[in-house]
């Protein structure tokens, strides 16, 4: 699906999404990714939801956000409760949906200019 939105300066927007893919200002990403207004960082997750532990949760974290976004693949998956549980002890607000929602809701915050974090998994 192509999404059309307005950029606004340097912050970073989910162009279009796809099974298994999202373009960033129209650069196409295929591997699980945390996504800033800044920056786009490959890598997270490399084996999906299974590695989602503490560690996945401080790399969150890392980039201050005011809300965290987890995009779960093409359906509405639930991580581990573990590291769901960690999430809840920080106090950022966080949601988890289905990747295309993840992505919609992702460009609407980041444009709004809040300082939100998606951690989306793509498979």
């Amino acid at each position: 699906m192509k999404l059309q939105l307005e950029l606004t300066g340097d912050v970073r927007l989910i162009t279009a999404h796809g099974d298994g893919w999202i373009a960033i200002d129209g650069e196409r990403h295929e591997q699980n990714l945390i996504l800033t207004p800044d920056a786009a960082h490959p890598g997270w997750l490399e084996t999906g939801w299974p590695s989602f532990d503490a560690a996945a949760v401080e790399q969150l974290l890392a980039h201050q956000p005011e809300l965290i976004l987890l995009g779960s693949g093409p359906t509405l998956v639930w991580p581990p409760a573990a590291a769901l549980q960690r999430l809840t002890q920080s106090g950022i607000g966080f949601e988890v949906m289905a990747l295309p929602a993840a992505c919609r809701t992702y460009n609407v915050l980041a444009s709004e200019g809040r300082r939100v974090v998606a951690g989306l998994v793509l498979r």
